[in-house]
């Protein structure tokens, strides 16, 4: 039998070795941690691709490429420096033609400090407005950041947003009033979220845009009938302390203001700058925004309203940009049409089938 000493040695050796391993474990794990902290990358999505490369028996990895969102840390040289900004126009082509974009945000500062990054080049012209509701901090860091770039800045309003409130609305048009006093003649506006990242160059945007010959993008189609309601009664906005809503009332609004057809579609559009005079100048417009100010999401149906006006220049993408509110049975609602509709490569075509129906979808960008 062995020895009461021998017993004790391979006690204490198993534990040593247990603490070890358990010691070895969480220091590894607290670097992988740190490092994906310090990458900004999302924890889980990274340790999912790290475990099927362990299990793979493929040597693991860290996305060391990515852009380093250090601003806090950094001058405003050291900063477009590092992260690679393009400080001077890449083509005459783009140089001729720059380009306003409007960004709304209320939150995460480094999706839009990626977003800015990608989309900016210094020809453009940028106006960010952050939510009169967001943190302070956040309010801040996006200054500070804009602050570094002659050619953006905050919009000179500020909006408490409401979703589905006419203070979304509000809040681009406080924008497109601070860029038509910008000294940069840009040709076309472009309105984006925060939350939003691009899927072509500034140069493929530009010859897209320079395609439509001075026509808006503002897709849209007659309101289907779930959401006449959004315009037939009156809405308001409930702003509290944490939470706000849009209150639909009993109460029904008075017909459009010119005997204007009111059309839904998207609120994100690409505008030209006398469309963007017209939008802020003209009775119409203002007479439809006053009239907007209580309806529901008046941003889906305030642009494509105005751009539809009889005797305007308009261009229209495909009724199936709304296909998903329209298809609420797939393959039996009335706009479950075939259609072959492009628009200069700004839209793609997914042929989607059903049970019932083989038809066409065409995506914006």
């Amino acid at each position: 039998m062995p020895s009461m000493n021998t017993l004790r040695y391979c006690f204490f050796t198993i534990l040593i070795l247990s603490v070890s391993l358990l010691f070895v474990f969480y220091a590894i794990n607290f670097h992988v941690q740190k490092s994906l902290r310090r990458l900004n990358f999302p924890v889980s999505s990274t340790l999912a691709e790290a475990c099927k490369a362990l299990i793979e028996d493929k040597a693991p990895f860290l996305k060391e490429t990515a852009l380093k969102t250090s601003f806090r840390k950094s001058n405003c040289t050291e900063y477009i420096t590092r992260n690679h900004y393009i400080t001077r126009a890449l083509s005459s082509e783009e140089a001729a033609f720059p380009l306003a974009y409007i960004i709304t945000l209320h939150k995460e500062f480094e999706t839009f400090e990626r977003l800015f990054r990608a989309v900016y080049m210094p020809q453009n012209v940028y106006c960010v407005h952050v939510d009169g509701k967001a943190p302070a901090a956040l309010r801040q860091a996006v200054w500070q950041l804009v602050g570094c770039f002659p050619n953006a800045f905050l919009a000179s309003h500020t909006e408490r947003v409401v979703y589905g409130g006419a203070s979304r609305l509000r809040a681009d048009l406080h924008c497109m009033r601070d860029l038509l006093a910008s000294a940069v003649p840009w040709r076309y506006v472009l309105n984006v979220c925060g939350q939003d990242f691009p899927l072509k160059t500034n140069r493929e945007i530009v010859r897209q845009l320079k395609g439509f010959r001075g026509k808006n993008v503002t897709p849209g189609v007659l309101p289907p009938p779930h959401v006449i309601a959004r315009t037939k009664y009156v809405h308001r906005e409930q702003l509290y302390p944490f939470f706000s809503f849009m209150l639909r009332t009993f109460v029904h609004k008075a017909p459009p203001p010119h005997n204007l057809t009111i059309y839904f579609g998207s609120a994100y559009i690409a505008v030209t700058r006398p469309f963007v005079k017209f939008v802020l100048q003209d009775r119409r417009a203002i007479d439809l925004l006053a009239w907007s100010q209580d309806t529901y999401s008046p941003d889906e149906h305030f642009w494509v309203t105005l751009n539809r006006i009889p005797g305007k220049d308009t261009f229209f993408l495909s009724l199936f940009f709304f296909l998903k509110m329209h298809l609420q049975k797939a393959g039996t609602h009335r706009y479950c049409l075939n259609s072959n509709i492009q628009a200069q490569g700004l839209v793609k075509r997914n042929r989607i089938r059903t049970s019932t129906f083989t038809f066409t979808l065409c995506i914006y960008n």
